[in-house]
């Protein structure tokens, strides 16, 4: 039953570590490099640039993928404000002809239809590719005047022969905005929008506090007291380790997704967080593996192995719960979320010592019941006047 649970999850991981790194292990085929990218939130969107901070300029690469032949698409800066009027863009397409057409255009007002024309700004290299449904369009731009935090817009609309047509006006088409640090990396939102990485650490910290911090102690939970139950057995153990294997894979895309902002996130480091991170991650494949190569009963090896599971266990549940408060001081969300963690634990806790203290009663009443059935026959009465045989009487 495991052992496809386990492959499962280890294909689920690996894809979706292969899709945290679309931005960031993206390799260009003119084999350029940038130093810095963002997965944009909207349109299937990413920016890649490098930097300079004392010559003021900066080298993009803008990916939109998922694009026909069709479409038009363009990435711009607006020094002015938030939004697309007052938006410096570069704006790429593949014409009729097959080749690809890139040139600037300012925005001066909604009903714009793209027209070329010089910039704010000085640009130069503009290029653009299209290959395998994804238009990049590279450029280098000077941005004298401007702060390392810019105003950005992206978009993407239909073509009208070899001219830009009008974009929709509803869904990712009126969100496609925000801000960029090219500095740290940091990403923005506009007014109504939601920041792209505050949205994947939120992501991260939901994903992680669902699985290792309370999925595994409900499987502990499990695993302890419902064999108690005789008509429990063997349901407790397949509860356990359902528990156990949906935290590890609920926990590998919360791994991923923080992989997928670290790599991200040059500079910043929360160094005990990532470390703590890793352990978890460890020690929790470990507790899964374990489950496909556990001991019968009668074995004479299965009492090290419960000590070895119980000891692994119980450190990941203690181990993840102190990550997650660290995960909440490093988020900082509304009080309400963190008082709702630990109200899920001051419940779990009184269960497992409700639990716990029924099980010693039932152990405790089970001892009683056992007791007489394990005495000599003629104590209890079975040989005998009165409870007392010959062979009690010899006794002196």
């Amino acid at each position: 039953m495991f052992r496809p649970v386990l492959i499962i999850s280890v294909l689920f991981s690996l894809s979706i570590t292969s899709h945290a790194q679309s931005c960031a292990k993206y390799n260009f085929a003119s084999n350029q490099i940038f130093s810095s990218c963002n997965d944009l939130p909207y349109l299937n969107s990413f920016l890649h640039w490098n930097y300079d901070q004392s010559a003021k300029t900066v080298k993009i690469a803008y990916r939109h993928t998922g694009v026909s032949s069709s479409r038009w698409v363009a990435w711009a800066i607006n020094p002015s404000g938030q939004g697309m009027v007052g938006a410096q863009a570069l704006v790429a397409f593949q014409k009729s002809d097959g080749t690809m057409r890139a040139y600037t255009a300012p925005i001066a007002g909604y009903q714009t239809q793209l027209q070329e024309g010089d910039l704010s700004f000085p640009v130069s290299d503009l290029s653009a590719t299209y290959a395998r449904n994804e238009i990049v369009i590279f450029a280098t731009l000077k941005l004298d005047g401007l702060n390392s935090t810019v105003n950005q817009v992206w978009q993407e609309g239909p073509l009208s022969g070899d001219s830009p047509a009008i974009h929709p006006t509803s869904g990712p088409n009126v969100q496609s905005m925000g801000t960029v640090n090219l500095l740290s990396g940091e990403t923005g939102a506009a007014a109504g929008a939601v920041n792209s990485r505050t949205k994947k650490k939120n992501i991260h910290g939901v994903l992680n506090a669902v699985s290792w911090g309370i999925l595994l102690p409900i499987g502990a939970v499990f695993a302890r007291y419902l064999k108690v139950f005789p008509s429990a057995d063997p349901a407790w153990f397949y509860l356990h380790a359902t528990c156990q294997t949906s935290a590890y894979i609920i926990g590998v895309a919360g791994w991923a997704t923080g992989l997928r902002l670290g790599s991200q996130s040059p500079g910043v480091q929360y160094s005990s967080h990532r470390v703590i991170g890793i352990i978890i991650f460890c020690l929790g494949t470990l507790q899964v593996s374990a489950l496909l190569l556990r001991p019968k009963k009668e074995h004479k090896y299965r009492f090290y192995w419960n000590i070895y599971h119980h000891l692994i266990g119980y450190s990941v549940i203690v181990l993840s719960i102190i990550n997650i408060f660290k995960g909440f001081n490093i988020l900082n969300p509304e009080e309400k979320w963190k008082r709702a963690y630990v109200g899920i634990l001051i419940a779990l806790a009184f269960i497992a010592a409700t639990l716990e203290v029924y099980t010693w009663y039932v152990v405790v009443k089970r001892k009683k019941s056992s007791r007489p059935h394990k005495m000599p026959n003629g104590v209890n009465g079975t040989n005998g006047h009165n409870g007392y045989g010959a062979r009690a009487q010899d006794r002196v």
